[in-house]
């Protein structure tokens, strides 16, 4: 027996698809996503995200690849193998600059890959959506969005009506295994 994992609905063009996402963020959905061969913009405000929390990954990680390399560079010189090299003081930071960028950059770029693994659940190798063989137009000209069954509000005939409501063609629910 199969269960319902979520519904799709085509819409005609990409300022259809804005509207949509209004409409299903105010009526209260929360688990929903659209889909478009192209990027659109202004697409994350009519759904409602808030701003990624990316960039505060990136920039604390960033700043703790500074200091580790910083404080790494500060014990090995100044504290457990203190040498006078031609006078000069056993902490000269000018000299510790390359190593410090070079971990501010390293930190940042593992932040982002792994930040951003995170907030977009990955891996995750198969999506609902794809049981759709009406999804696989999405890559070329299609404009679709998909409600998944584990939002609050979802109900298998009243989602239907509703996308019908909102101006979706192409309505169906997506069944799995």
């Amino acid at each position: 027996m199969s269960q319902t994992l979520g519904a799709l609905a085509r819409f005609a063009n990409p300022a259809e698809l804005i509207e949509a996402a209004k409409k299903i963020r105010d009526a209260g959905y929360k688990s929903f996503d659209c889909h478009s061969p192209f990027p659109i913009h202004g697409m994350d405000d009519a759904m409602g995200l808030k701003r990624s929390p990316l960039g505060y990954i990136v920039g604390g990680m960033t700043l703790a690849g500074a200091t580790i390399g910083m404080g790494l560079q500060y014990w090995v010189a100044a504290v457990e193998y203190p040498l006078v090299i031609s006078g000069k003081p056993f902490f000269s930071w000018q000299a510790f600059v390359i190593v410090t960028f070079a971990l501010f950059v390293l930190f940042g770029a593992f932040g982002a890959v792994f930040g951003m693994f995170h907030l977009n659940r990955l891996p995750r190798l198969h999506h609902p959506v794809f049981y759709s063989d009406k999804f696989a137009k999405v890559t070329d000209d299609a404009f679709y969005v998909s409600i998944e069954s584990d939002d609050e509000q979802f109900d298998d005939q009243k989602i239907q009506e509703f996308l019908s409501s909102i101006g979706g063609t192409d309505v169906e629910l997506v069944a799995g295994e």
